[in-house]
């Protein structure tokens, strides 16, 4: 299993709107690519020091044969909505993680 992770710092200004795009929009629009199990969205808790609001989403695939899959069939399209819509209100970072392992706590929490 592997993750996809995109870390994007985005502009105070735009916040409310890119939110709205990312969940209505840019991330069905990766799991229809159909390379991509699922996508889990987190608000970075960090504060920058160049300001804005940073956010990670993890996309997960199954294989990295299926990730340059997605580099080589959607990425550009995908990446250059965002590019048109936000301009230089948005940096974005992306890293390729391998999934070791994964642990659950058997404990129930109320």
């Amino acid at each position: 299993m592997y993750i996809y992770n995109v870390t994007t710092n985005v502009h105070e200004s735009i916040q409310k709107e890119w939110l709205q795009w990312m969940k209505e929009k840019h991330i069905p629009n990766m799991l229809e690519t159909g390379k991509f199990i699922s996508a889990k969205m987190s608000q970075v808790l960090i504060n920058e020091e160049m300001g804005g609001v940073t956010y990670s989403v993890q996309y997960t695939t199954e294989s990295l044969e299926t990730l340059h899959e997605y580099y080589n069939e959607n990425a550009n399209k995908l990446r250059e909505e965002a590019l048109v819509l936000f301009k230089d209100k948005i940096v974005a970072f992306r890293t390729e993680l391998k999934v070791i392992s994964e642990q659950f706590s058997m404990s129930l929490k109320n």
